[in-house]
């Protein structure tokens, strides 16, 4: 059994950095300055990076080792998401691709509030 398992946590972390890539070209093309960097071929890890705006960055990092979204503003961070929040965020993000909306149109913090962090 954890043999399968972690045959398909593999794969959805290949799935992922597989999406972030095409993600990345997608907001590129869109004028937004977006990156997406991988470590080696078998693509077990990525960091994804995306500027919304002035200073308000979206940085996705996903490995074997975890998967985590953080957003901040200013060089300050205003969350922090991990997991399954971290992936579900990602699809807000497309939304932005999707339906072709700009930055300015919205703020982009999560649709929970954002917690203290020092």
């Amino acid at each position: 059994m954890f043999v399968r398992l972690a045959k398909q946590h593999q794969q959805l972390v290949q799935d992922l950095v597989m999406n972030l890539q095409a993600l990345a070209t997608v907001l590129e093309r869109q004028g937004y300055l977006a990156s997406c960097y991988t470590c080696g071929g078998q693509m077990n890890s990525a960091s994804f990076m995306v500027s919304l705006g002035e200073n308000h960055l979206i940085r996705f990092l996903v490995s074997d080792y975890g998967i985590t979204w953080t957003e901040m503003r200013d060089d300050r961070e205003l969350m922090k998401l991990e997991g399954a929040e971290a992936i579900s965020q990602l699809q807000e993000l497309a939304n932005l691709v999707k339906f072709r909306i700009k930055p300015s149109d919205q703020s982009f913090v999560a649709t929970r509030p954002t917690e203290n962090v020092a």
